[in-house]
Order: C-alpha cells, then sequence, then structure tokens
C-alpha cells in the first residue's frame, strides 16, 4: 500500500478528535488546566490509533508511539491496540496485528492494550469482535473494562446518567456474572473523565448508582485518578476520605495503575503524588504490591482470579496504612 492510500485509511478509519472535547462531550470543565490534560489524553489515544493505521509496518508504528512523551504514552498504546483490533477485523486480514504488538514493544504496556482491546469490542459488530481466548488469564478482564470506559465516554447519558447495563454481554468466561463488574470498573475509570477530575462531581456520579455497584466504580476512579492525574493533593485526600466503605477499591485502583505505569517504564509526578496521597506508598511501592500479590491458581467457579488479586491488593494496602 502506498503512503497516500495509508493516509487515506486513517483519515477514514481514525474517530474524529472533536470526539474527544470536553465540550462536546457534555463533561464537567473544572479549569483550563484539568481540559486540556483530558483533552490531550485523548487527541493522543487517537495520535496512536493513526499511527498504526498508517504506518507500512508494526516496527514502523511502534518508533513513532515511543516518541510521544512519557506523560501520555500509555494512551497512545491504548490507542494503538484498538487499531490493530479493527485492521484485524477487516476482511483480508491476517489477524496478527494484535498479537504482533504485544509481542514487541507493546508487551509493556499490555495493561493498556487489553482496554483498547475493549474499545474495539465496543466498535465491531458482534462477529467481528477480537478472540481473548488466547489473552493473558488475568489481564484479559481489562478488555471489559475498555468497553465500559467506551460506553460510559461515549453514551454517557444512557450509561451514567441512567445507569444502564448491558442485559447480555458475549463474554466466554464470566463466573459469577463477574462480566458486568469488570464493565463497571471501566465506567468508574470514565467518571474521572465525565467529571472533568473534579472529585465533588465524580463523587456525586459514584454516589448516583446503586451501593452494589460503587466498590468497582471506586477501583476505575483511583486507577482513573492515578494513571490520567488532574487532581492535586487536597483533591486527592478529599477523595480518599470520602470514599467510605469503598476506599480498599479505590486504593486497589490507584495500586493498579502505579503498576501498570512502573511496568511500562512511564511513572510520572502525579503517579506518585496519587499513591503517596491514596495509598501511602511510593509509586514503586504500589506497583511492588500488585506484582507480589498477583495469583497463580485458576479462577474459582465463583470468581475470577482477577477479582481475587483486586481482593489481596485492596486487603494488603489497608494494612499497609491506607484504612
Amino acid at each position: 500500500m502506498t503512503a497516500g492510500l495509508r493516509a487515506l485509511r486513517r483519515r477514514i478509519l481514525t474517530p474524529a478528535s472533536s470526539s474527544t472535547s470536553l465540550e462536546v462531550r457534555g463533561f464537567r470543565r473544572k479549569n483550563a488546566t484539568a481540559q486540556e490534560l483530558l483533552e490531550t489524553i485523548g487527541h493522543t489515544f487517537l495520535e496512536g490509533y493513526g499511527q498504526i493505521v498508517e504506518a507500512p509496518d508494526q516496527r514502523t508504528a511502534e518508533s513513532q508511539l515511543d516518541r510521544i512523551p512519557r506523560q501520555f504514552r500509555g494512551f497512545a498504546y491504548e490507542g494503538a491496540a484498538m487499531a490493530c483490533s479493527v485492521l484485524d477485523a477487516l476482511p483480508g486480514s491476517k489477524g496478527q496485528r494484535l498479537s504482533g504488538l504485544l509481542a514487541g514493544r507493546g508487551a509493556a504496556h499490555a495493561y493498556m492494550a487489553y482496554v483498547g482491546l475493549g474499545w474495539a469490542m465496543a466498535r465491531l459488530p458482534r462477529m467481528l469482535r477480537p478472540d481473548t481466548s488466547g489473552a493473558d488469564p488475568l489481564l484479559r478482564w481489562l478488555v471489559l473494562d475498555g468497553y465500559g470506559f467506551h460506553q460510559a465516554y461515549f453514551h454517557t447519558d444512557r450509561y451514567v446518567h441512567r445507569h444502564h447495563r448491558d442485559p447480555r454481554l458475549a463474554w466466554p468466561r464470566d463466573p459469577a456474572s463477574y462480566a458486568h463488574r469488570a464493565v463497571d470498573q471501566g465506567i468508574g475509570r470514565a467518571l474521572w473523565f465525565v467529571g472533568g477530575t473534579d472529585v465533588d462531581a465524580v463523587l456525586a456520579l459514584v454516589g448516583g448508582f446503586p451501593p452494589a455497584r460503587r466498590g468497582d466504580l471506586f477501583g476505575g476512579v483511583g486507577l482513573a485518578a492515578t494513571y490520567a492525574g488532574g487532581a492535586d493533593a487536597d483533591e486527592l485526600t478529599r477523595l480518599r476520605e470520602s470514599a467510605g466503605e469503598y476506599r480498599p477499591q479505590l486504593l486497589q485502583g490507584s495500586a493498579f495503575a502505579a503498576e501498570a505505569r512502573e511496568r511500562a517504564g512511564l511513572t510520572v509526578e502525579h503517579t506518585e503524588l496519587a499513591t503517596e496521597v491514596l495509598c501511602g506508598l511510593d509509586a514503586q511501592g504500589a506497583a511492588r504490591v500488585c506484582r507480589e500479590l498477583r495469583p497463580t491458581e485458576p479462577d474459582r467457579v465463583d470468581m475470577p482470579a482477577y477479582e481475587t488479586w483486586r481482593q489481596r491488593i485492596a486487603g494488603a494496602l489497608v494494612s499497609e496504612g491506607g484504612s
């Protein structure tokens, strides 16, 4: 394919940059700094998507992705994974772009890549959705997290304000209907964007959901507050104190974000701030908790190992001083 055709493919397949505007989305605009942060994250996601669509080969795309500033690079790989999944679903594709990304430099960004796979799941017809049977047995739940984020971000009234839940999810592994909980974790991440990083607005959004869903939502909020940033120490303290009985899940999400950034070598100042305030640990320490407690046992009939992992992390962080 010529460079001109690749550029045309990028224009056709890449979503419009206006779709990441907080004004277009109707999201809270706390201040100009927070707005710029969240919109830069959205633009970077689309840049990662576009690089995959336009690049002549995987290596060239990865080289471009690794030039993106460290603070935002993970979001670029998230978009890249979505693009790989979409291209893999096109007629005539060999279906190897996503596996190639995860076998290359994308391996360090596996957490974000699986989330990007969830975006593709939301956009593709059911028959063309990516096969997750060969995915990491723990991290594959992040696909549904990504799906939940997408739905809350783009269908905010339905999924956030009217608290819609999909009655049926095409998911091959669903012990105790855990798929809905994984989706809620992604919706929780999206609430950080919908609320414009305004802690009071985010807390109000979470509080509007039924109590049974709030723990998973707070897990997503903690992850987004730590990975994306946008809140100062006072705001993070208020978030921590206001989480109440859901504080363990908030801390777990924060630690998970630290592990995702540490694994990719992308830890930045706001990561350290968030884990210090929320978890009482530096980013490296919070990430270490996640790595050391990663389960080796298989799923139980009533609970996936992924949730066992999350509960262990939450319990350890409360014991470490996050109570």
